[in-house]
């Protein structure tokens, strides 16, 4: 197929270095020449408006950050909307508010383009070995014309419903957990070593316990090992759950407003681009053993 991916970041430039295996077209656009580059190394071809990047596909992918970026890549002047023939197929796959992807995917059907709200979990890793998780919804026709391409992307296709946005619904609501999770780890671990244990040897034991959970497994390893490396960037997890937070609508959610709190203070202490796992840190210090 010709496949385009509009943003290469470390999950667009996975997802596009998985499709080039796979023998697909694929044509990119991102606004970092850097990440423009590296997807020419992995075989892509680099166009230079969104536009023109859809004249060239039969489906395009929306890998950017929010749902502002989301918006300006498909309807700006030179957006890719004004550029996608009829019957071609959007999959919009960045984690954006609910809204933002019931109001895409309306202004896309309007212009005979179909669109499924496809917002992705896993790893730069997961998804250079096709092994994603996907939350879609959308047309079942779509979906069903779509399926084999989710499968090359993602192990677990997880189809929603027919409503644009349930997908986003569903996505934040797992990334609000995964907030939650993290920050409890992050504590957790602290706590560990404010108590005088060894925090490998003890989340060993919540690896294995009523307290696990993947997120805090994954980056509680890495950090303790001294990994630095950013696969899930911090400003990530406070879009998300600051996203769920407006989904609610005033609902009572301490334990997530906690969690959202606890990112947001990371974002303000500068650590936006620093791993997740950065949170850890901010938990370390604040509950440093005490002077004897």
């Amino acid at each position: 197929m010709k496949i385009g991916l509009i943003g290469v970041g470390a999950m667009g430039l996975a997802m596009a270095q998985r499709l080039r295996g796979g023998g697909h077209a694929v044509f990119v656009r991102d606004i970092d020449p850097a990440r423009e580059a590296l997807a020419r190394a992995a075989g892509c071809s680099v166009v230079a408006t969104p536009q023109q990047l859809a004249r060239e596909v039969e489906v395009l992918l929306v890998a950017v950050v929010d749902g502002a970026q989301t918006h300006q890549v498909l309807f700006d002047a030179d957006g890719a909307a004004h550029g996608l023939p009829r019957g071609s197929l959007v999959l919009l796959c960045a984690t954006i508010s609910p809204e933002e992807a019931g109001s895409a995917a309306a202004q896309l059907a309007e212009l005979g383009v179909d669109a499924l709200d496809a917002p992705m979990s896993g790893g730069p890793q997961r998804a250079r070995d096709g092994q994603l998780s996907l939350m879609v919804a959308g047309p079942e026709t779509a979906v069903r014309r779509c399926l084999p391409l989710l499968r090359e992307l993602a192990s677990r296709v997880f189809c929603i419903g027919p409503r644009p946005g349930d997908g986003a619904r569903t996505k934040i609501v797992n990334n609000l957990l995964a907030a939650i999770n993290l920050a409890g780890t992050a504590e957790a671990l602290a706590l560990a070593r404010r108590l005088g244990l060894d925090a490998a040897t003890t989340l060993g034991v919540i690896e294995q316990s009523s307290g696990q959970s993947w997120i805090g497994s994954e980056r509680g390893h890495r950090w303790l090992a001294g990994n630095r490396e950013v696969r899930a960037r911090v400003a990530l997890l406070a879009k998300d759950s600051a996203l769920a937070l407006a989904a609610a609508d005033g609902a009572d959610l301490p334990l997530g407003t906690a969690a959202a709190a606890a990112f947001a203070q990371a974002v303000a202490a500068g650590q936006a681009d620093a791993d997740d796992s950065a949170l850890i840190a901010q938990a370390l210090e604040r509950l440093a053993p005490k002077s004897r």
